[in-house]
């Protein structure tokens, strides 16, 4: 096979301009509000999830850390859904690129750490310099934990990318291994096929944790700095 197995996490384009923007907002189309009074089970379910988990997420904040609830649960749902549009077939799946999961974990952090600068500044310093630090240790300690305040949204960043690159990766190896054993060995193709339907359904509840798993960081953060 010569096909380039990153084919599909090269940014869209129409007419020489990227469609990004526009693939970003198509998952919104399956979450819009019902204007029912009486919603049907997808509507119920959902609400009842989100509630769910935002009482689960910010049970341990302060009321000024929730006022954060609508914008973290935005963000949890903006991720899952644009992660599950990249299982289906010929999609492109945005949180695949690097520079988008650092345009969110940057602002949010920043934003995090700013807040915790401005109402708890004592307790925000003292994170850099542990109590009881021998004093011979104190410079390399502050450069340390310094360093480590600024990894943190590159680690969200990173971990969001590497988890959903490296899934689709591993289906488009054993999906092309499945469709060229089908002609040489039938029974091993079978094989394979079971081995790919259990990674997609992987897959499918690994898109749904990174979003958990990332919201989760961003709100621990939070929660560090109110």
């Amino acid at each position: 096979m010569n096909e380039n197995l990153f084919a599909s996490f090269i940014t869209p384009t129409m007419m020489g301009l990227p469609i990004v923007v526009l693939i970003i907002m198509l998952p919104s189309i399956l979450l819009s509000s019902s204007k029912r009074l009486i919603t049907n089970r997808y509507f119920s379910f959902l609400y009842w999830l989100v509630k769910l988990i935002t009482k689960q997420m910010m049970f341990i904040h302060t009321p000024k850390g929730r006022t954060w609830s609508l914008m973290l649960v935005s963000l949890m749902m903006f991720i899952g859904s644009t992660n599950l549009l990249g299982l289906l077939p010929h999609t492109f799946t945005p949180t695949t690129q690097l520079s988008m999961n650092l345009g969110m974990a940057i602002p949010l952090w920043a934003g995090a750490v700013i807040l915790g600068f401005r109402h708890k500044l004592k307790s925000s310093l003292a994170h850099f310099l542990p109590q009881g630090t021998p004093i011979s240790l104190i410079p390399m300690l502050i450069i340390i934990e310094t360093i480590s305040l600024f990894i943190q949204p590159m680690a969200l960043a990173v971990r969001l990318t590497a988890n959903i690159t490296a899934g689709h990766l591993l289906i488009h190896l054993i999906g092309g291994a499945t469709l060229v054993l089908t002609s040489i060995s039938p029974p091993t193709a079978s094989i394979t096929f079971l081995i790919l339907a259990l990674l997609t359904i992987l897959e499918f509840a690994v898109a749904l944790i990174q979003a958990y798993v990332f919201t989760l960081l961003v709100s621990l953060y939070l929660h560090d700095n109110t």
